[in-house]
């Protein structure tokens, strides 16, 4: 169950960047199950990852590496997580990095590890070890696709991105595949996110780009509030095309943000499409609000709200669920006489109560739309902020209480 087609869109090949997939059987025998990404030599990847505490090794491993050598390549495993593995899962994530290294002919600080999967299980390193040749032997620059099919777990679908722009007579490409159906709260980006440009980008402007881009787009999105261990997101400059190094100087900047920024908003409302059961595609807007936190405090918090989100679910029209969330968001001083909540184009909240002209049939349309928008004006300053959400069905509860079965 998803919001939307879902359909894939054609990629467009990264020079630098080639994929392979293979299977290991992690969890299910004859799936593809393992990625692997090749970068050209002087390639420039930056990172974002988890703020989980309980961060998965190769999470830990990945940071690391990042800060010790430009990656040759990211390789990563579904089906298992291996977080909270302790001291083992350190090993074990550093010893499929240089099984991989070994094979490629390069060291093992130029491989970032990432898993996704089941918490708490060692990780299987001789199935991943004994897939690296397949995947390796298979590279090429057109599995894009395939890849978005590799990383996923409980996903219904395959998530990606591509985008061409032209750069001062130069074609610069950007593509890029995400994972993330549950556990879905980033608190940095998405659960697995990797985008990819040929662009050639100064180390500083790529990490600049890297963290903005995830605030707006990984950032605000959440399926269930929880914020897994094993969040990962890279930005991938390949340097392969003709033009000119991008710099924060550039005039090419602003084109290229926007052309990454495209994909990455793709990808983020991909993965609230697919969340684990939806059948609503939720935008929460506020406006007029007196600092960016206070924003997002009220629209997490209507984001969050079970009897909100149970609500969607059912196409009812129960708008009171809607202001009770936005009474206990924490804002202070809250003026709830001048605010103003409405659903779509529909006014429900006007004057401290139900606007004067709101129906419940008119009110009832909104709802039974699969997009949906909430907007909220607290008409206390200019600050506005947007997040994407999905509703709670049945079928979250099943898949939750399935995963390991």
């Amino acid at each position: 169950m998803a919001v939307g087609p879902g359909t894939l869109p054609e990629f467009f090949p990264v020079a630098g960047v080639r994929l392979g997939i293979a299977s290991a059987g992690i969890k299910k025998p004859g799936r593809k199950d393992i990625v692997v990404f090749e970068l050209a030599p002087g390639s420039r990847v930056a990172g974002l990852f988890t703020r989980n505490q309980f961060c998965a090794a190769p999470v830990t491993l990945s940071r690391k590496h990042l800060a010790e050598k430009a990656p040759r390549y990211l390789l990563i495993n579904t089906g298992n997580a291996n977080a909270g593995t302790g001291a083992r899962g350190m090993d074990d994530a550093l010893a499929c990095c240089q099984a991989l290294a070994q094979q490629a002919g390069v060291s093992a600080t130029e491989v970032l590890p990432f898993s996704t999967g089941v918490i708490g299980e060692p990780l299987p390193v001789q199935k991943i070890i004994s897939a690296l040749p397949e995947a390796l032997a298979g590279t090429g620059d057109s599995r894009w696709a395939e890849a978005a099919s590799g990383i996923m777990t409980t996903d219904t679908r395959p998530k990606g991105a591509s985008a061409r722009v032209d750069l001062g007579g130069h074609t610069v490409t950007v593509s890029g595949i995400s994972k993330g159906a549950g556990m879905i709260r980033p608190n940095m980006a998405t659960m697995l996110g990797f985008i990819a440009t040929d662009a050639r980008i100064a180390p500083d402007a790529l990490q600049a780009l890297a963290s903005e881009l995830g605030e707006q787009s990984f950032n605000r999105i959440t399926i269930d509030g929880d914020t897994s261990t094993n969040d990962a997101c890279t930005l991938i400059a390949s340097g392969q095309y003709s033009g000119p190094e991008i710099t924060f100087d550039s005039p090419h900047l602003p084109i290229l943000r926007e052309a990454l920024k495209e994909v990455y908003l793709d990808l983020a409302h991909a993965i609230v499409r697919d969340g684990e059961g939806a059948t609503k595609f939720v935008t929460i807007h506020v406006s007029g609000a007196a600092a960016q936190q206070e924003a997002l405090d009220v629209a997490y918090t209507v984001a969050h709200s079970p009897l909100v989100k149970t609500a969607l679910f059912a196409s009812d029209a129960n708008w009171g669920r809607i202001l009770a969330a936005v009474g206990r968001a924490g804002v202070a001083d809250l003026d709830v006489d001048i605010l103003e909540i409405y659903l779509g184009d529909v006014c429900l909240v006007r004057g401290g109560g139900r606007a004067e002209d709101y129906s419940e049939e008119r009110g009832q349309a909104v709802m039974n739309e699969e997009e949906i928008t909430i907007a909220i004006d607290l008409k206390r300053g200019d600050v506005s902020e947007t997040i994407w959400t999905c509703d709670f069905s049945h079928d979250y509860v099943t898949i939750n209480a399935d995963y390991r079965s």
